[in-house]
């Protein structure tokens, strides 16, 4: 019996939830929280890869949304390195600007180092207030460097300058990140590796550091868009995408799963959530019919947020008990050393 007992112990630990050292934010998704292994982990440094309109920003803007709810004195930064963030289009998803500091125009983050400065600050000011932070990089792709930016036009550094200060950057700052509640997500577009026959045709700049020092890497891959007809009029109205979590150091990694971006709305989790119970057969456990599942995500629209937050609490529950339910039933079956 003891031996059992501490097979079942060992198996709780692979999810990251079951420690109680951790704490997570949603990514406004039940079934990437659960790939994930319960979020996006605070005291960690998490990347989100993606080719273009893959909903990278609006995966990060929905973290922030929830971080503001987790943390109502938490202190949320967002750094536009891109000058492409639509405050407004973000405000329509539920972001409250008010509360997200979106930098000093007189400092902006242009260069790596620049951005070294800008965290480095951050992360002092959450360590003197004993606070949470998050603090978002949209992108490290559009970052210079200082010896890039002193040169001209065709005698560039072809990157190396910035991948060595993101090296030096992270290594020094990531175990003091580790101990605080500060969660740094670093957005970056994949590039692809003109030349490659063998291995990952695709990179992504900044050099190897933040392969080594982050905990999550996610891939965000796009499948199509979703396109609706109304009077005859057919329009894109969302995107479906593909995540895959491509390192995890809290939590199993290589899990994968699917949701929709909606336009000006965000991930609509609920609908996930019951598409995911379809594909593995376990539609039963929230009273749902295989033939009723198309008119069910109908009515979603119809929804107040209200009763739309009272269902996704519910089915929510019983993805993440199916979800653990299936994880559990892939793991060893016995301890190797007794």
């Amino acid at each position: 019996m003891a031996k059992r007992e501490r097979i079942t112990e060992t198996k709780s630990s692979y999810f990251a939830e079951d420690k109680k050292n951790y704490s997570f934010v949603s990514s406004g998704c039940t079934l990437l929280d659960c790939a994930l292994g319960g979020g996006f982990p605070l005291g960690r440094i998490v990347n989100i890869v993606g080719d273009k309109s893959t909903s990278k920003t609006a995966l990060a803007t929905e973290a922030i949304i929830n971080f503001v709810r987790a943390y109502p004195d938490g202190s949320p930064a967002y750094r536009d390195t891109e000058a492409a963030f639509d405050q407004e289009y973000a405000e329509a998803m539920g972001l409250n600007l008010e509360r997200v500091d979106f930098g000093d125009e007189d400092k902006p983050v242009i260069t790596v180092e620049d951005f070294a400065r800008d965290f480095e600050e951050f992360l002092n000011n959450r360590i003197k207030t004993n606070s949470a932070g998050v603090y978002v990089l949209d992108s490290l792709d559009a970052l210079s460097d200082d010896t890039e930016m002193s040169q001209d036009i065709g005698k560039g550094t072809y990157g190396m300058a910035k991948a060595k200060t993101m090296s030096i950057l992270l290594r020094k700052l990531v175990r003091k990140v580790e101990r605080t509640k500060v969660l740094l997500i670093v957005i970056s577009q994949v590039r692809e590796n003109i030349g490659v026959s063998f291995g990952d045709k695709y990179r992504r700049s900044g050099g190897k550091a933040l392969d080594f020092y982050a905990s999550q890497i996610l891939f965000l891959a796009h499948l199509g868009f979703l396109k609706k007809e109304i009077n005859k009029v057919k329009r894109p109205y969302g995107i479906e995408i593909r995540s895959k979590v491509k390192k995890n150091k809290v939590g199993l990694v290589g899990r994968e799963c699917n949701f929709q971006f909606i336009f000006g709305y965000g991930i609509e989790d609920l609908g996930a959530s019951v598409e995911w119970l379809k594909e593995v057969g376990r539609l039963k456990d929230v009273d749902i019919a295989q033939t009723q599942v198309k008119d069910y995500l109908k009515e979603l629209e119809s929804l107040t947020p209200k009763d739309y937050n009272t269902e996704n609490t519910r089915i929510a529950k019983v993805v993440r008990k199916v979800w653990r339910e299936i994880e559990v039933s892939f793991l060893p079956k016995r301890a190797k050393y007794a």
